[in-house]
């Protein structure tokens, strides 16, 4: 079983950064592409990020490009989510997951193809 924690989250003004992590725990998935998604109070959880396995592929939603960047640290199991130049539009609770394909070698951004998720973490913009 895999068991993914996310850290970092918190409250910021627009305009800053923050930096989310997610590590997992139990079997090693360093050869699964990992992903984060966020979900807004009244919306569904939608896609933000995504990487495969050995850092070569990456995918990013459009509100966040260019803002946003997914890397990850596999000996460490840990994946991150740089995210700058923070927007009202960005607050939700930021969610991790792992992809249910092994060794994916491009990005899916479908919610149904990652089977491990977090408990997600919190992120909330201030004017």
């Amino acid at each position: 079983q895999v068991q993914l924690v996310e850290s970092g989250g918190g409250l910021v003004q627009a305009g800053d950064s923050l930096r989310l992590s997610c590590a997992a725990y139990g079997r090693s998935i360093s050869m699964d592409a990992r992903a984060w998604f966020r979900q807004a109070p009244g919306k569904e959880r939608e896609f933000v990020a995504a990487i495969n396995w050995s850092g070569s592929n990456t995918r990013y939603a459009d509100s966040v490009q260019g803002r946003f960047t997914i890397s990850r640290d596999n000996a460490k199991n840990t994946v991150y989510l740089q995210m700058n130049s923070l927007k009202r539009d960005d607050p939700a609770v930021y969610y991790c997951a792992a992809d249910r394909a092994y060794s994916r070698l491009v990005v899916t951004t479908t919610l149904e193809d990652y089977a491990f998720w977090g408990q997600g973490t919190q992120v909330t913009v201030s004017s």
